[in-house]
């Protein structure tokens, strides 16, 4: 079954418990932290504060995207301050296998992501060590971006992959994801759908968990 894993980047922070506790009551089991270094992507976020203080009020998983340049020395923090997944970029692993196993010997679920314009392909020597492969349907460093639907095509083959290879990585997508493509998103063969704007920007944060897991369940129940 799908998972809506709320993004806490597009939470309103001067409230962040209140909006945890509000998507927990939605069942959501997964939180998405963004961290930016202001150097890999045009943007900076959190630290590991955050981190700390989000584990304070939580016990749902948190979900760490490292959009820096050196995840090798900063994952093992994160993992310490309370981070249960790290997702690290292609893009910037000189060493990818040694820096996933590591994430792994450190105790956390180790995962991928590749941006718009880097090929699945590329992952092929990976995908059996990784817990978790991240498509990024959004330039990283922004949230409000429109989806990419270039992505979807990327999923698709990810999803082939895994069942003929007999892999179990889940497949996790993230940017410009709402009600109006989460039934597509669903199809394509993604497990976890990373969602910013379109849950905490909502008058109803738990609401728009609930409808677009809804929305998700209907669109794999039918039959094509």
């Amino acid at each position: 079954m799908l998972q809506i894993v709320p993004s806490i980047f597009a939470a309103d922070f001067t409230r962040l418990g209140e909006q945890i506790r509000c998507v927990e009551d939605a069942g959501v089991t997964q939180i998405h932290v963004d961290i930016m270094d202001g150097h890999f992507v045009p943007n900076f976020t959190m630290g590991t504060p955050i981190t700390e203080s989000i584990r304070r009020v939580t016990n749902v998983q948190l979900d760490h995207h490292l959009m820096i340049e050196d995840p090798d020395t900063y994952a093992p923090i994160f993992i310490k301050a309370g981070a249960d997944c790290i997702s690290v970029h292609y893009e910037v692993c000189r060493n990818l296998d040694r820096t996933l196993h590591m994430i792994q010997d450190e105790g956390a679920k180790a995962g991928v992501v590749i941006n718009p314009a880097t090929p699945t392909s590329l992952l092929e020597n990976v995908l059996d060590i990784v817990d978790f492969v991240l498509v990024m349907s959004v330039n990283p460093g922004y949230g409000g971006q429109q989806f990419i639907p270039n992505a979807l095509n990327k999923v698709r083959h990810l999803a082939r992959t895994r069942v003929e290879r007999k892999l179990d990585f889940a497949i996790e997508i993230d940017g410009g994801v709402g009600p109006e493509n989460i039934a597509d998103i669903a199809r394509a063969g993604v497990d976890w759908a990373v969602a910013g704007s379109s849950v905490f920007h909502a008058a109803d944060p738990a609401r728009a968990v609930r409808e677009m897991r809804q929305a998700a369940e209907e669109a794999l129940s039918v039959k094509v």
